[in-house]
């Protein structure tokens, strides 16, 4: 008995378009990063990053889960040899606001012993997260050097003294989603940066 053959259609990138979530879409008040935009600028930063760490053991460390639409775009403009880790941390606590208290999702740290390490999240907001991600690292898992590494960086004053090493946007202080970022666990999937609108916001 002859199986059926299971035909794969190839659809152009003009059809994608017109498959696309506009229910997701339509939640938002606007596009503030659009996706080539988003490409090119991450091209840039692995190009710093690949000059800053070549001939180190450098090791990436993603921060989630916002972190790791960002990570999986990145690592691959950077061209060096590398080890990949990860720490699941909270700090929105599904509002739209740093509540303040950082919570670490996990007991181990990841191994960092006598490697240069890149710490990658997807935005710097308040800056309780990444100062308590860095102090526990320097503290705890010996790292020949710690640097860090943000696809977006708002324009306020922080809680905490301390800007990233490398930021891909400064932004507002507005809520965003998109490509990483999430509102309650939503939106992540969606391959723009967007501000919510507020109706969409729940109270």
């Amino acid at each position: 008995m002859k199986r059926a053959r299971l035909q794969t259609r190839i659809m152009p990138p003009e059809t994608h378009q017109d498959l696309r979530p506009e229910n997701l879409y339509d939640h938002l008040d606007r596009v503030l990063i659009d996706a080539e935009t988003l490409r090119a600028r991450i091209a840039e930063m692995g190009t710093a990053i690949t000059t800053d760490f070549k001939g180190l053991p450098l090791t990436v460390v993603t921060i989630l889960q916002g972190g790791a639409v960002f990570m999986a775009d990145l690592i691959r403009e950077i061209h060096l040899p590398m080890k990949l880790e990860s720490i699941s941390v909270a700090s929105y606590h599904g509002g739209t606001e740093s509540s303040g208290t950082v919570t670490f999702h996990q007991n181990r740290l990841p191994d960092l012993n006598g490697r240069h390490v890149l710490v990658m999240d997807d935005i710097l907001d308040s800056g309780r997260t990444l100062d308590a991600i860095l102090r526990r690292f320097r503290d705890e898992c010996s790292p020949l050097s710690l640097r860090s590494c943000v696809l977006l960086s708002k324009k306020i004053d922080r809680a905490v003294p301390i800007e990233a090493t490398y930021s891909g946007f400064d932004i507002e202080n507005e809520f965003v989603v998109g490509y990483g970022l999430d509102y309650d666990g939503e939106y992540r999937n969606l391959p723009v940066i967007g501000v919510l609108k507020p109706e969409w916001i729940r109270s």
